[in-house]
């Protein structure tokens, strides 16, 4: 790096190197740089052409976790249509994918809603978003026509939150096209009341609605919603596959974007108590930022001060950091806190999003997904809101091939350290027959946490046949779906079924699962943190409303303890109260009410 820049002319590689805060003019020069090169890639989606680094001798510890897809069994059988089978020309056709575990009719079982595409032309009948009742025993039942919630277009992902405090979970999906508000009738149906709420946009042209978040971000008890946008999409202007250098991938005609074309900007609302919501985008300081193409959003107080920030993984662009100000203004942070670009300084095609306490410091930490050819990247918290690139020391840069997506930080074999799990799958299905080396369908990726700050890969062998089954994936959501104490998988596969994996865990680890109910704050708690110590070791979490790919893994909030039979439960609530509960019992789920 210095002899890229100079140490002595430019000011901010010595500062590096002593572990000291970069100058605005360093990132702005690595940035110049990462823009440079993305414009000689001559490729729309941005990738560094990294090969996989080398891995480290096995622990040759055990693996207790087994993964096994039930889906059909489970009553999971209906095709997810997005976009073309054999080909896509549009990139409106080639992601979507949003899951959400959400108990919409409070009996204790999570259910499973899945958000759908459909095609040019005429669309198929199956073309539409399903909920499933989950009827206990990992058995399912569609009940999307009950619901009131059949509907075709091109959906893109899911957020929830009880926006009206009503005591049930409402939904929000993003569209290109009109978003849609799902108010929950807490009788087993929803209404779509978003004509009334003040969402609609009444915009000239469609928007194209990407990653969403409910979010109190003034604290007043009231959920409001951030919603990013991926790209200001024309379908009548937008180039033909192989028209232009956006429109190629390895020398191949493919979709083109999302370089090339243009940016979209984000939206906040301010829920304002009457089943209406306001739009506060440029007043909040939200507005501003429209150079980056939006993606996932997560809602959660990475700095540590009160107030939830929200952080978007963007596409070929910087990732973006909305800091919370606390006075209803927002301020945009993601260079200088480190996770716009990668250790190198360049933006990478972010999509997915997992955030946890891998290192167990009481900080949440973040998991970002990218492009093949390309690292995922961890973030370390190191406190006050900044982030380290930790990637190659944490071992996970071992597998560069696959196009990564939906994602968790979570603790798949209840050892007490969280571990990573994530979905990839291609997204031009007809490149593979002349690049064989990148395959459309690809199978999903296990990292399990070996508590000293590293992670190694889990393969089908010892972590089940669910891990060699190849899709193209997107979103995914993780929760205990049959309540046996462990985390299983609902996967979002384009123009298939989706999957359920179930974790058949073995071993005596301890769990212990925890349900808030907000009173002052949020009905949902969303924006909660949870702090849980257990055999010496403390781990933090948020209750979130999207996370993974578009994607919502529900209210609940599961622990790993290992051997622990209790532990101590800290709760910061939304609006800055605490309370402690000591020596809880393993291997329940908690709920508690503010």
């Amino acid at each position: 790096m210095k002899r890229l820049f100079g140490a002595e002319e430019h000011g901010g590689t010595e500062e590096v190197a002593r572990g000291l805060k970069p100058t605005p003019r360093f990132w702005w020069l690595l940035t110049a740089l990462a823009l440079c090169a993305a414009i000689a890639a001559g490729q729309g989606i941005a990738s560094r052409n990294v090969k996989p680094a080398a891995r480290a001798k096995p622990s040759g510890r055990p693996w207790n976790a087994k993964f096994t897809d039930v889906a059909a069994q489970a009553g999971l059988t209906k095709a997810t249509i997005y976009g073309g089978m054999e080909t896509v020309d549009y990139i409106l056709e080639t992601s979507g994918g949003g899951v959400a575990l959400i108990d919409y009719d409070n009996d204790g079982l999570p259910d499973i809603f899945l958000v759908s595409g459909t095609r040019f032309g005429q669309a198929p009948a199956e073309a539409t978003n399903r909920l499933y009742r989950n009827l206990g025993g990992l058995k399912f039942e569609d009940v999307t026509e009950k619901a009131g919630l059949r509907r075709s277009g091109w959906g893109n992902g899911v957020s929830i939150g009880d926006y009206d405090n009503d005591g049930f979970t409402d939904l929000f999906i993003t569209y290109f096209g009109e978003n849609a508000l799902y108010r929950n009738n807490g009788d087993g149906t929803f209404a779509d009341v978003t004509a009334d709420s003040g969402l609609l946009t009444k915009a000239d042209k469609p928007r194209y609605g990407a990653g969403s978040t409910f979010v109190d971000y003034d604290r007043d008890g009231l959920l409001d919603l951030f919603v990013s946008n991926y790209i200001d999409f024309d379908l009548q202007r937008t180039p033909k596959p192989g028209q232009n250098s956006n429109c190629n991938w390895k020398g191949m005609a493919v979709a083109c974007g999302p370089r090339g074309l243009a940016t979209a900007r984000h939206y906040l609302y301010r829920n304002l108590g009457n089943g209406k919501f306001a739009d506060v985008s440029q007043s909040a300081g939200i507005a501003g930022s429209k150079s980056s193409f939006g993606m996932t959003a997560v809602a959660a107080d990475f700095d540590d001060d009160g107030w939830p920030d929200i952080y978007v993984a963007c596409d070929s662009t910087p990732s973006l950091f909305f800091h919370n100000l606390g006075n209803g203004k927002f301020a945009e942070e993601g260079i200088e806190r480190g996770i716009a670009l990668n250790e190198d300084g360049k933006e990478q095609a972010g999509m997915g999003l997992g955030i946890g306490d891998f290192n167990l410091d009481g900080r949440l930490d973040i998991f970002k997904t990218h492009f093949a050819d390309d690292t995922h990247v961890l973030y370390q918290n190191e406190g006050e809101g900044t982030f380290r690139d930790v990637t190659l020391a944490a071992g996970l840069a071992v597998e560069t091939r696959y196009v990564g997506w939906g994602t968790a930080m979570a603790d798949f074999d209840n050892d007490g350290w969280p571990d990573i799990f994530l979905v990839t799958g291609n997204v031009y299905p007809e490149t593979e027959k002349q690049l064989p080396a990148y395959p459309y369908k690809t199978p999903p990726l296990l990292f399990r946490n070996l508590g000293n700050n590293r992670f190694e890969q889990i393969f089908a062998a010892q972590g089940g046949p669910a891990l060699d089954a190849a899709h193209s994936s997107r979103g995914a959501a993780f929760g205990d779906l049959d309540n046996d104490g462990d985390l299983d998988i609902v996967v979002w596969n384009r123009n298939e079924a989706p999957s359920l994996l179930r974790n058949n865990l073995a071993g005596e680890a301890n769990w212990l699962q925890i349900q808030l109910t907000g009173a002052k704050a949020n009905r949902s708690a969303l924006g909660a943190r949870v702090t849980v110590s257990y055999s010496g070791k403390s781990q933090a979490q948020e209750v979130l409303s999207q996370s993974s790919f578009y994607s919502s893994n529900g209210l609940r909030l599961h622990f790993g303890l290992g051997s622990a039979n209790s532990a101590d439960v800290e709760i910061r609530w939304p609006g800055g109260e605490r309370s402690v509960r000591r020596a809880v019992g393993a291997n329940q789920l908690v709920r508690i009410a503010e």
